[in-house]
């Protein structure tokens, strides 16, 4: 009957199927192996300075893709309101208030990530900075200590207190939220600058000494970023005229367009880029010399 010779031809059609899939390696198995490999499902993080700014869009790329997210914050409103939002998202995410300028909070902060996660943690993110624009001759004592313990010596003891939950998970990777000032000069900032140069100096370190014990260390260098810190830099019109030209793409980046590439960076799928600095930045540190011939 039609029927019959209908329900005979799907079935060709399917075992041709069934072949082709063979043939170019696609199967349920494959597929399964290609969803692990762009997940983050059963793995954990922390994200310091993540209630606002770029951590903000770290936290919700990192959960998006279905990670556990514990949050340190300097300010508890910021990290409450946030706290509240994620919750109303559905997103895993959980919470401390934390002055990461503060030895005694940072050993803190890692017993209770240590707790919430059974001792073991599969991504930090070092993402606290701050910058003091001035000209080098302007600086003193105070404002060198606040860019040394703040964007540089509170990154390199969350990585000591943080070694054994990166180690014990089997799959660790490490972030640091540098910056185009750290591979370029950038006017205005010599302190900020050498912090990030050094965080670069230290993903390299980490990446040599910690594969051994299954952990990655990567470094992702922005440009200037909307965000509110960044508001007053680009409120400046001749600041922010002179800073888009020498950036090829013209403009400067959003959020979520640097938080994916950190989040990219501790997926499975990039197990074997460690020790790299990973500029976000339109291309500006390629530019070297623009010119636009006047209509």
């Amino acid at each position: 009957s039609t029927t019959h010779s209908n329900i005979v031809h799907l079935d060709t059609f399917l075992i041709h199927i069934h072949c082709i899939c063979i043939t170019y390696g696609i199967s349920g198995h494959t597929q399964n192996k290609m969803d692990q490999r762009w997940s983050l499902q059963g793995m954990n993080a922390l994200v310091t300075g993540g209630a606002s700014g770029l951590g903000h869009a770290i936290v919700e790329e990192f959960a998006g893709f279905g990670a556990k997210i514990h949050v340190c914050d300097i300010s508890e409103v910021l990290l409450n309101q946030s706290l509240s939002e994620w919750e109303k998202k559905g997103f895993q995410v959980s919470g401390s208030v934390c002055d990461v300028t503060s030895r005694r909070e940072r050993e803190t902060l890692i017993q209770t990530v240590s707790s919430l996660f059974s001792g073991k943690l599969n991504i930090l993110v070092n993402n606290v900075g701050v910058l003091r624009g001035k000209p080098t001759t302007e600086y003193v004592a105070d404002d060198f200590s606040f860019h040394m313990s703040t964007n540089l010596e509170s990154a390199y003891h969350f990585c000591q207190l943080s070694h054994p939950l990166l180690k014990a998970s089997g799959y660790g990777s490490i972030v640091f939220m540098s910056s185009v000032a750290g591979v370029v000069s950038v006017h205005g900032g010599s302190i900020y600058g050498l912090t990030k140069g050094a965080l670069n100096q230290l993903a390299r370190n980490l990446a040599c000494e910690w594969a051994k014990d299954g952990i990655r260390a990567n470094a992702v260098a922005p440009n200037i970023v909307k965000t509110r810190q960044s508001q007053s830099f680009l409120e400046d019109v001749s600041f922010k005229e002179a800073f888009f030209s020498r950036t090829p793409l013209g403009r400067g980046g959003e959020p979520n367009e640097v938080a994916s590439l950190v989040v990219f960076l501790c997926l499975p799928a990039a197990s074997y880029i460690t020790g790299q600095t990973i500029c976000v930045d339109g291309g500006f540190t390629v530019n070297g010399f623009s010119y636009q011939p006047q209509a």
